[in-house]
């Protein structure tokens, strides 16, 4: 990184509210809305901005998040660069925010997009998956059917008696799309040998953190019939290596490793350890997605849908057409863009 980007800033941090078009229910929670820490560093000249949701599981509120970043306030407005934030914050929201505001930054103080500065080809549309939450079968197959344009699903799975039968009418209703589903840790060894056949029926080609973060044990010999990935039991870059073996995906999401340069080095470590890729997200919108669609262009699966399930995107907005997404460069990253 550019030894400019160590130049006194001016650190500016809030907290939004960003409604749900409708609940949002997953294996043990439901959403109704999210709040979003939202960062701005300002060198008089240009302002890189970050967003960050945290990761709701482990304790990492908008609260707690400020907290860390306050904490850190004359140190930041000192002038610092990626590498020394991750010495100073540990993965999690609060270093996400303040990563991706520090690569929004040095775009606009050298010139180059974010995407040359990581050293990609231009970016490119990606396919990327629709989300269906948990909910009666009927109603999961009627949501299906209304993502016309998809091309992926994924489907949110409980662990309860009905898992089955919500992806077998899903698949009744789209009988055309690539299709995934979730449990967010909500099966045990005995529900997955219910529903697996299921899955091989239906043609599901991922199954996404099966079990519970503390029972990675359970994926020693699982012989699954469908690809596992690992999404809670995979933070950082550190635990890849104790999943090898265990799962074939390692779901990296920004607000859990602590933004958009660790992610970029998991990607590089998944592969070297041989295994696919995958980007998620804690839902937010584009500010929070456009990062994350950097590293997309380096993953075998996509999962950037957050901003369908907001009442409304910032402007402009997430685009999605014809099952891809895309994020305007307007949006972050782009040298070309006044500062907003």
């Amino acid at each position: 990184m550019s030894e400019n980007v160590r130049r006194p800033v001016r650190l500016e941090v809030g907290v939004e509210n960003w409604p749900f078009t409708k609940p949002f229910r997953i294996s043990g929670y439901t959403f109704v809305d999210i709040d979003v820490v939202v960062v701005a560093l300002s060198d008089g000249a240009h302002v890189g901005r970050g967003e960050a949701a945290g990761v709701y599981y482990r304790g990492d509120d908008p609260a707690a998040m400020v907290a860390q970043i306050e904490a850190l306030r004359e140190r930041i407005e000192a002038g610092l660069d990626r590498e020394d934030l991750r010495g100073l914050l540990p993965p999690g929201g609060a270093r996400n925010a303040l990563d991706c505001a520090l690569w929004d930054l040095e775009a606009k103080r050298v010139g180059r997009p974010v995407w040359a500065l990581a050293g990609l080809e231009a970016s490119r549309p990606l396919l990327t998956t629709y989300t269906v939450g948990a909910d009666d079968p009927e109603v999961m197959a009627a949501k299906a059917r209304r993502f016309a344009g998809a091309r992926a699903l994924k489907l949110k799975l409980t662990g309860d008696a009905v898992d089955g039968e919500r992806v077998r009418r899903v698949r009744a209703a789209r009988p055309d799309v690539w299709l995934g589903v979730d449990a967010n840790q909500g099966l045990d060894r005995d529900s997955f040998a219910r529903l697996a056949p299921c899955l091989v029926e239906t043609g599901v080609k991922l199954l996404e953190q099966p079990f519970p973060l503390d029972r990675d044990d359970w994926l020693d010999g699982l012989a699954s019939p469908i690809p596992i990935a690992a999404d809670e039991s995979v933070q950082d870059g550190g635990d890849i290596a104790g999943l090898v073996g265990r799962v074939d995906v390692i779901n990296i999401k920004l607000d859990k490793c602590g933004g958009l340069t660790e992610a970029l080095d998991m990607v590089r470590e998944s592969r070297r350890l041989g295994l696919k890729v995958m980007v998620g997200n804690m839902c937010g919108t584009v500010l929070a997605m456009a990062p994350a669609f950097v590293v997309g262009q380096l993953c075998d699966i996509v999962d950037l849908d957050g901003p369908m399930e907001l009442s409304s995107d910032r402007t402009p907005a997430t685009i999605y057409e014809d099952g891809c997404v895309r994020c305007p460069p307007e949006a972050w990253g782009d040298p070309a863009v006044a500062d907003r």
